[in-house]
């Protein structure tokens, strides 16, 4: 048993640490109207949101007074499939209720 046998089994294995980049988080923001009715709006930020109730009627008076309200913090896919349901539930209901999505930090 001679050197050339150790080190043919000797292998070395390195290992890479890959770093995992964090999605873009996007804000998803209601916008205050004229006609969507106060209690349709806290419906939509507790069901859509999961808000608490609680939540829900102080973002409300937010939207109402401010004319905009965060409802949350979300990656790009899941804030445009949560604006769409917004969107669609506000029509089907008969309001004009609109949300919106801004990047975070941007």
């Amino acid at each position: 048993m001679g050197p050339e046998n150790n080190e043919a089994q000797v292998k070395t294995i390195s290992r890479r640490k890959t770093k995992l980049k964090h999605p873009r988080l996007y804000r998803v923001i209601l916008l205050n109207d004229d006609y969507t009715t106060m209690d349709f709006v806290v419906s939509i930020l507790e069901t859509v949101f999961a808000k608490s109730p609680a939540e829900a009627v102080q973002i409300m008076l937010r939207v109402h007074n401010q004319g905009m309200g965060v409802c949350g913090l979300y990656p790009k896919e899941i804030a445009e499939m949560k604006i769409a349901e917004v969107h669609e539930r506000a029509r089907s209901a008969g309001y004009p209720l609109q949300c919106r999505m801004d990047e975070e930090g941007g």
